[in-house]
């Protein structure tokens, strides 16, 4: 069982940076393949970014590569993104999420999801 929380999301002028965290409780977090999605209102939850349970591989959306960078610190059971160069389209609520089985960019690939962090991105 994992627990995860996300914070630091906020409002950001265009062009501004914000850095997600997301915080794991329970046991094995370093067996997990490690995930960002986020949902717009009226549209599904995309996937953004994932990272292999060592780190050393990252997954990107074509939507965010070259701005976000996904990383993660194990022995601190946590899980960052950071987001540069935001534009209004990635307004959304930003879930972390954790999965047992091998690398997914389909939510429903995930067993473990946090409640959410909201970041919208002015004009």
């Amino acid at each position: 069982q994992v627990q995860l929380v996300e914070s630091g999301g906020g409002l950001v002028q265009a062009g501004g940076s914000l850095r997600l965290s997301c915080a794991a409780s329970g046991r094995a977090f370093s067996s997990y393949i490690m995930g960002w999605f986020r949902q717009a209102p009226g549209k599904e939850r995309e996937f953004v970014a994932a990272i292999s349970e060592s780190g050393g591989t990252l997954y990107y959306a074509d939507s965010v590569k070259g701005r976000f960078t996904i990383s993660r610190d194990n022995a601190k059971k946590m899980v960052y993104l950071q987001m540069n160069s935001l534009k209004p389209e990635d307004t959304a609520v930003y879930y972390c999420a954790a999965s047992g089985g091998l690398y997914s960019s389909i939510a429903s690939s995930y067993e473990y999801w946090g409640q959410g962090t909201q970041v919208t991105v002015s004009s």
